[in-house]
């Protein structure tokens, strides 16, 4: 039996954690730069907020509503993360975290468990009481029941946070209720081709032959369909394998004339894909470089560059050079930079050095690095050619750091 914990709505949710005051409140979260809405709260959901709609677009409905508007505050986001997988961990002695607000259990040690909704509301009580953070939680016999029990739990009436699925019976009253894209793995434009087969439901997915949904799809589609039968086909690394490819991107908060101020940006993009690659233990063969003006600009201007490593390398030194002469070859006077980024689109996991070169990796110095800034926090040591206060994301609605920074640590008085 598997367990996945997912919090609604979670940066909404967290917003009000230490903000009581808009906890009975609609709130709505933007992405960078204030552009789209990310996050919408069980209340604003009521008035028909959609998620992905452009901020400008919706902003007079909201102020209407007296809808309460966050920017997204990452940092924040990023310690209440941590610390209700924290306690969902004593729920079990094999947890897998497959996202900032998504926790798997594996309760195979854990057959003694005679009542799991009970067990699931003791989960959701726990990380309330301990974070105040709302969570649904939904049991089945693989990782992909255990996801549609989840989005039962959370979006389907007749369930209180909870849902279990551990028999055909239970299966089908979820499975029929549930649309084919909203099933793990599907999507939108998998869902539409599966709609003109005549497949609606998860439970009409459920029904199909695996081995034929291979031939016409992918051996995913067939593992989906098996698991929706009860059939277990996932681990932990099928869950959430390696990346093969590794971008940072990001549009300005204002748009960038000055070159320094542009190499700035994709030297911050550079240093962010290496020590993503390193997270991993990935080396990097090849670059991306890339930088534009926006579309809705007259003149469109959009230009790339790719760089070949001599060999794979992590050093975020060595990668920040050469992005940096790739500025020159991408910078045009008199454009307006809307975004910019760096994509690492050839990944190893070996290295072989060559036989004219010297060996550009630095494991001591990478590793020195990313310890200084693991304990004392992402930023303490940069490079000098990176200026991220000159083109830092838009973020006009931002709540205070609560746990994160000292200046914004709540005050009690008593």
């Amino acid at each position: 039996m598997y367990a996945l914990v997912d919090a609604v709505a979670f940066y909404a949710s967290a917003e009000k954690v230490f903000d009581p005051t808009i906890r009975n409140k609609p709130v709505v979260v933007l992405t960078n730069n204030d552009g789209c809405i990310c996050a919408v709260c069980p209340i604003a959901r009521k008035l028909g907020i959609p998620k992905f709609i452009p901020f400008f677009k919706i902003r007079d409905f909201l102020y209407k509503h007296n809808v309460i508007i966050r920017s997204s505050n990452y940092e924040l986001y990023a310690d209440l993360s941590e610390k209700m997988m924290n306690v969902i961990g004593t729920f079990c002695d094999n947890q897998y975290i497959y996202s900032i607000d998504e926790s798997f259990l594996n309760l195979k040690s854990y057959s003694c468990i005679n009542d799991l909704y009970k067990y699931g509301q003791e989960i959701r009580r726990a990380v309330w009481q301990q974070v105040k953070l709302p969570v649904g939680v939904g049991f089945g016999l693989t990782p992909t029941l255990s996801k549609a029990a989840n989005h039962a739990a959370k979006k389907l009436s007749g369930f209180n946070g909870v849902a279990v699925i551990n028999s055909d019976q239970s299966k089908h009253k979820i499975l029929q209720r549930m649309k084919v894209d909203q099933v793990w793995g599907i999507g939108s434009r998998l869902g539409k081709k599966l709609n003109l087969m005549n497949i609606h439901s998860a439970l009409d997915l459920a029904n199909q032959d695996p081995k034929n949904m291979r031939k016409q799809f992918s051996v995913t589609v067939e593992r989906t369909v098996s698991e929706l039968n009860g059939m277990r086909c996932l681990d932990w690394d099928d869950i959430k394998s390696v990346k093969k490819e590794i971008f940072s991107t990001r549009s300005f908060g204002q748009r960038i004339t000055d070159f320094n101020e542009f190499r700035s940006a994709l030297i911050f993009h550079a240093y962010t894909v290496a020590k993503k690659a390193r997270a991993q233990s990935s080396l990097i063969k090849r670059i991306v470089v890339f930088g534009s003006s926006s579309p809705h600009d007259n003149g469109y201007y959009t230009n790339s560059v790719s760089i070949q490593f001599t060999s794979a390398n992590d050093n975020t030194l060595y990668i920040a050079q050469c992005v940096a002469k790739a500025a020159k070859q991408i910078y045009a006077p008199n454009v307006r930079f809307y975004k910019c980024g760096v994509g690492a689109i050839e990944l190893t996991d070996s290295y072989q050095l060559d036989l004219f070169s010297n060996n550009i990796n630095k494991p001591e110095l990478m590793q020195c690095l990313d310890s200084i800034n693991n304990r004392y926090g992402t930023g303490t040591l940069m490079l000098g050619s990176m200026k991220p206060e000159k083109w830092a994301m838009k973020r006009d609605f931002m709540s205070p750091q609560y746990t994160t920074n000292w200046h914004d640590i709540p005050i009690i008085e008593c």
